[in-house]
C-alpha cells in the first residue's frame, strides 16, 4: 500500500524514468482509455480482482507507463469520471465483494487530476461475477489458474488493515490527552500497574502497536493525534445524531479523535438523553437509566474494534425519541450472523488492535461483549438488542423500552441467593412474559442454542430453580412460567408483559363459537377450525380442548378421523341421551 506523498515523489521520477520501472507487487500504473468508459471501468475491475488476490496493493490511473518525462506519462483521468461509479462498479463484479477506496490526485500536467485505487488485503480468491481473474505475481497480472487458486487458498496472507506500519516518528504522532485517557480507562478494568506505568512508547511496544520504530495503524487509532488518524484513516469519523424524526436531526457532532477520547464524547452525548430512573425498594435500591451504560460500552466498544476501517463510513450513532442505533461499517466476520452471534467464536476484524485492547482489559477474547449487552439489558426486564447484517454495515439497535421494577427486584433476590440468571434463562423467562409457553424449538431459536442444550436449559430452569412447570410428553412436551412466578413478574404496570391473557381469551372464543353452533343446531368445531380461531398450532389446540373439557363438562370429545369435532351439548341433553 502506498500512501498519496510517496506517489507524489515517486511522479517526480517520471522525468528520468517510465513508470513500469517503477511498478512492484503492490504497485502499478495505468492509462485511461479515453476513447472508451466501458474498457476503462473493466479494466479498473481487473486490476482490483489483481491486487486482491496478491494480497493487496496500489494502482495509480492517469499514467503512460512507457513515456519518460512527466509531461508525457502523466496524462491524466477526465474530470467527469466519478470515482463513486468506480467503486460500485467494482463492488458489482467481483465475488466475494471488493471495497476499494479510491483516492484524486491532483496534477499539473494532462487532465490535472489521477485516481488512485488503494485494494487492501483481504480474504482471496476473488473473481469477476463470471468466475474469472487474475492475481499479482511481481510486476504482472497472470490469470488465476487452478495451481494459484490452491496456493491462494493455502497463503491468505496478512489481512489485518490495523498491523500495517505508517511511516515517520511515533513520537510526532502521539496524542497526550489520548494517552492519559486510555492509561485511566484500563486502570480502572484493572490492567496490570507496571504496564500502565511505562513510558508512552514502551507501553505502545509492550501492547505490539510498535513494530520495527513504526507505529502501528492499531496504535494510530488508539492514541494518535487527530492529524494522524486524518491520514492514516481517510474513511475514519464518528457522527452522533439527535434524531427527530427518521430524517431530520436537532443537533449532530462529528469528531476524529483517538479511540478512547471518541467514546467519552459519543458516551456523554447519549448520557445527556438517557434518564435515570430511582427504585428503592427494602433493601435494595437502583439507579436505572434507559440505556444501561454497560450495553452502550459493550456496542460502542464493538463499532469500533470490528470496524472495516478499508471502508470509507462513518461509525454512526442515532439517538432517537424511542431508540438507539449504533453503526459501524463492514458486515459481520467469519461467519458470524445475528442468529448465531451468543455462540459464534469471536473473528476479530482488527486482530492487531484487539490484541493491545486485551492486554488492557479494555475487551475480552472470548466474545462476552455482545452477552454482557444482552444481560444487562434482559436484568432489566427490557428487550435484547436487535442485531442487523446490512452487508457493508453492521446496526445495533437498543429500544428505549420500560423498566420493569418488579423483575430487576426478582434478579437482585436470586442473585442473593447466589442465583445468578444467565443470559439463557432471561431469555426464556421473558419470552414466557409474552407467550403462554415454550417449546423445546423455540427455547433453541431464541437462545442459540443446539435443542439438546435447550432442552438442558428448560429441565434445569425447572428441576433446579423451580421457575418452570412440565406439560405435554413427548415432542408435544413444553413448559410454562409458574403460575406464581408469572403473576409476580406481570406485576401491574407493566400490562406489556401479560400476554397469558391470549390463552385464556382463546378458551373464551372457542366456548363462545361452541355454544352458539349448538344453539343453531349447527356442527361443532374441528381442530382446524379452532387453530384459526385462536392462531395456535395443533398441539396447542389439544391441551386448550383438553382443559376446556376438565372446565366444563358439556364440551364433548371429538373422536377420531376427519370429520371429528368438538361438539356442545348440555347436561340436561347428556342425561336424556343416557334414558
Amino acid at each position: 500500500m502506498r500512501e498519496l506523498n510517496e506517489i507524489r515523489t515517486l511522479l517526480d521520477k517520471l522525468e528520468h524514468q517510465p513508470a513500469d520501472s517503477l511498478e512492484d507487487q503492490d504497485l502499478d500504473f495505468k492509462e485511461w482509455n479515453f476513447q472508451s468508459m466501458k474498457r476503462s471501468i473493466d479494466r479498473v475491475v481487473e486490476m482490483a480482482i489483481c491486487m486482491a488476490n496478491g494480497g493487496g496493493g496500489t494502482v495509480v490511473f492517469g499514467i503512460n507507463d512507457k513515456a519518460v518525462g512527466r509531461a508525457k506519462a502523466i496524462l491524466g483521468v477526465p474530470p467527469e469520471v466519478d470515482i463513486n461509479r468506480l467503486k460500485k462498479a467494482v463492488y458489482d463484479s467481483t465475488d466475494p465483494k471488493l471495497t476499494p477506496v479510491f483516492q484524486e490526485l491532483s496534477v499539473p500536467e494532462g487532465t490535472g487530476r489521477l485516481i488512485v485505487m488503494q485494494i487492501y488485503p483481504g480474504l482471496p480468491p476473488y473473481t469477476d461475477t463470471s468466475g474469472l481473474g487474475k492475481i499479482r505475481v511481481g510486476t504482472d497480472c497472470q490469470p488465476l489458474t487452478g495451481t494459484l487458486r490452491r496456493r491462494v487458498m493455502v497463503e491468505t496472507g496478512e489481512t489485518d488493515f490495523t498491523a500495517t506500519s505508517v511511516p515517520g516518528r511515533p513520537r510526532a504522532m502521539i496524542s497526550a490527552a489520548a494517552m492519559e485517557r486510555l492509561r485511566e480507562v484500563a486502570r480502572r478494568e484493572n490492567a496490570p500497574d507496571d504496564l500502565l506505568r511505562r513510558p508512552d512508547q514502551e507501553l505502545l511496544s509492550s501492547l505490539g502497536l510498535i513494530r520495527d520504530g513504526h507505529l502501528l495503524r492499531a496504535g494510530v487509532l488508539l492514541i494518535g493525534t487527530e492529524d494522524a488518524i486524518r491520514e492514516h484513516f481517510p474513511g475514519y469519523v464518528w457522527t452522533h445524531l439527535r434524531m427527530v424524526s427518521d430524517t431530520d436531526y436537532s443537533d449532530r457532532a462529528d469528531g476524529y479523535n483517538a479511540l478512547p477520547i471518541a467514546l467519552e464524547r459519543i458516551s456523554d452525548r447519549i448520557m445527556a438523553d438517557n434518564p435515570i430512573t430511582t427504585v428503592r425498594q427494602g433493601l435494595f435500591h437502583f439507579e436505572i437509566r434507559t440505556y444501561p451504560e454497560i450495553a452502550l460500552r459493550e456496542a460502542l466498544l464493538n463499532a469500533f474494534v470490528h470496524a472495516d476501517y478499508r471502508l470509507h463510513g462513518p461509525i454512526l450513532i442515532k439517538q432517537f425519541r424511542n431508540r438507539l442505533e449504533i453503526s459501524n461499517p463492514g458486515g459481520l466476520p467469519g461467519g458470524i450472523t445475528p442468529e448465531n452471534i451468543l455462540r459464534h467464536e469471536p473473528v476479530p476484524r482488527n486482530p492487531a488492535l484487539v490484541d493491545a485492547l486485551t492486554r488492557l482489559r479494555l475487551v475480552n477474547r472470548s466474545n462476552l461483549g455482545v452477552r454482557r449487552m444482552y444481560h444487562a439489558l434482559l436484568i432489566e426486564g427490557k428487550e435484547p438488542p436487535e442485531i442487523i447484517d446490512e452487508g457493508e454495515a453492521v446496526r445495533v439497535i437498543f429500544r428505549a423500552s420500560d423498566l420493569s421494577i418488579s423483575f430487576r427486584l426478582f434478579v437482585a433476590e436470586e442473585a442473593d441467593k447466589n442465583r445468578i440468571l444467565t443470559v439463557e434463562d432471561l431469555l426464556i423467562i421473558q419470552y414466557l412474559l409474552r407467550h403462554p409457553e415454550i417449546d423445546t424449538t423455540t427455547a433453541a431459536r431464541i437462545t442459540q442454542q443446539s435443542e439438546s442444550n435447550a432442552k438442558e436449559t428448560l429441565s434445569r430452569m425447572e428441576l433446579d430453580l423451580g421457575y418452570l412447570e412440565r406439560g405435554g410428553t413427548g415432542r408435544g412436551t413444553y413448559w410454562i412460567l409458574r403460575p406464581d412466578l408469572h403473576r409476580r413478574l406481570s406485576a401491574f404496570g407493566h400490562p406489556e408483559r401479560n400476554r397469558r391473557i391470549d390463552w385464556e381469551a382463546a378458551k373464551t372464543r372457542v366456548l363462545s363459537v361452541l355454544k352458539q353452533r349448538a344453539q343453531r343446531r349447527e356442527p361443532g368445531l374441528s381442530n382446524a377450525e379452532i387453530r384459526q380461531i385462536t392462531h395456535l398450532d395443533r398441539h396447542q389446540v389439544v391441551r386448550l380442548m383438553r382443559e376446556l373439557r376438565k372446565e366444563n363438562p358439556e364440551i364433548q370429545p371429538p373422536g377420531r378421523g376427519r370429520g371429528a369435532r368438538h361438539e356442545w351439548k348440555q347436561i340436561e341433553q347428556l342425561n336424556d341421551g343416557a334414558h
